[in-house]
């Protein structure tokens, strides 16, 4: 109890009766409010502890490479896409539960899972385009920090900063126990908020432009139209999200002592439960965070011509005129912090896709000498994105060669997910409800388009 309602006691005890109810009353009132207060901080405390898996699946989605996505969809559209955050939330949310679910009944991974129940050169085919993807995307999120790291410190050599960040994400990857990294993980994620600062930060915002375009869809048709979406769905629904998810479910159940399959099989409803509270709560997340970088960009870059924004950093760079230093500071800084989120988990979800393919050894709760398979599938796929970087690939080529490889191996593996969770024979209880079967395959049937809508872009067609 508080000093000050003691102290509040201690004077009732002096006063006349009916100063002393008066007292008595405020006292209650305070101790009321105390134990209010208290009871909510507890929840708040609660909530954050039972959140994992689905909290960092859903801001590593928000890359550096997504933010270039996102930024170049509100410097040359404005408010235009706002409506795109609210829709594929329940998309992106439906998926990722799907795959945490799979996780928790199976006991085993998504490649696992696949490996188990469909043919093996579907398996080798996505884990294959998936490893791919993942490398490139890695390349383009080194590039982009160095790059943001080089906008507050000029005088720093790229290469020097790229070979730092890729050094730096192993090392905890590899070296640090998977109880303290993902803690790591978990409390980086809170770095996208710097993202919300920098729209609060724009002066005379439209909200009312904001929220009209948040509520009513506007779209054209047109090419452009066309692309934008695309872009924005491969970036917020990528299979490297659903491998990372399903695998890091079963990382959480080792962590709490069941090593082995037999004892990871099956689950409870309270566990489902859960598990939900986090996904959800990390897709809304992640799509908070897109929904307000669309926003900055459009008051800032849109309202001033600023229409050509190639990465993050250009994003960067092109606000600190306009939105002054502290916006672009806090821009800055976030396309560092998420890209040192992102891209382990790029790196890992690869590996965990290729060594539940191979039948290796697997899990950042092994040691290195455990698992050399896993951690060098790791190492490898961070040299490749290192390589990108220091021999002169273009960065923002390798994003749009990961973009192809996202449309083509997404739908493939939506189907396969879709599968797996409807299948009463693996998920028992657990399996689809019908709702979840209609929008599961209403995303995937858009994603199916999307692919063939990029391909077709970049084919000159």
């Amino acid at each position: 109890m508080s000093q000050k309602i003691i102290d509040n006691i201690e004077e009732t005890v002096l006063q006349t009766p009916s100063e002393a109810i008066e007292g008595t009353i405020q006292t209650s009132k305070q101790i009321a409010k105390t134990v209010s207060n208290q009871r909510e901080i507890k929840k708040a405390v609660k909530y954050w502890q039972n959140l994992g898996p689905g909290l960092t699946t859903g801001a590593a989605d928000d890359d550096p490479s997504g933010i270039a996505t996102y930024s170049q969809t509100g410097a040359k559209f404005g408010f235009q896409f706002l409506w795109l955050a609210p829709l594929t939330f329940p998309f992106m949310a439906i998926v990722q539960e799907m795959c945490a679910r799979i996780g928790l009944v199976t006991g085993q991974g998504l490649a696992a899972n696949i490996r188990t129940h469909f043919p093996r050169w579907v398996l080798y085919l996505c884990t294959f385009l998936l490893f791919s993807a993942n490398s490139f995307n890695i390349g383009a999120d080194l590039g982009a920090m160095a790059k943001s790291m080089q906008l507050l410190f000029p005088s720093l050599n790229f290469a020097i900063l790229v070979l730092f960040f890729a050094v730096f994400c192993l090392v905890l990857q590899i070296f640090m126990s998977y109880k303290q990294y993902s803690k790591y993980l978990k409390w980086l994620t809170l770095v996208l908020l710097s993202y919300v600062l920098v729209a609060f930060n724009v002066p005379n915002l439209d909200w009312s432009s904001i929220l009209k375009n948040t509520l009513v869809p506007s779209l054209s048709f047109s090419k452009d139209h066309i692309l934008i979406i695309a872009a924005i769905l491969g970036t917020t629904i990528s299979p490297y999200l659903f491998f990372w998810q399903t695998s890091q479910e079963i990382e959480e159940e080792i962590l709490m002592g069941k090593v082995s399959r037999r004892e990871r099989n099956g689950t409870s409803a309270n566990q489902i439960k859960k598990m939900r509270t986090d996904v959800f709560s990390g897709m809304f997340f992640s799509n908070l965070v897109m929904y307000f970088i669309i926003i900055a960009a459009a008051a800032t870059l849109f309202v001033n011509g600023i229409t050509n924004i190639a990465t993050a950093s250009d994003a960067a760079e092109a606000l600190r005129p306009i939105a002054g230093d502290r916006a672009y500071l806090f821009f800055t800084i976030g396309i560092i912090g998420t890209g040192l989120l992102a891209i382990p988990i790029l790196a890992g979800s690869a590996s965990y896709a290729m060594s539940e393919s191979f039948g290796w050894k697997f899990g950042l709760y092994r040691k290195l000498k455990e698992a050399s398979s896993f951690y060098g599938m790791i190492v490898l796929s961070v040299v490749i994105g290192l390589a990108i970087n220091l021999l002169g690939f273009d960065p923002i080529k390798a994003l749009i060669y990961s973009a192809v490889f996202n449309g083509l191996v997404a739908p493939v593996v939506l189907i396969m997910i879709l599968l797996l969770s409807s299948n009463k024979n693996i998920m028992g209880e657990h399996a689809n409800s019908l709702p979840a079967k209609l929008i599961g395959w209403a995303i995937t049937i858009i994603m199916l388009v999307v692919g063939a809508a990029t391909i077709i872009s970049l084919l000159g067609f």
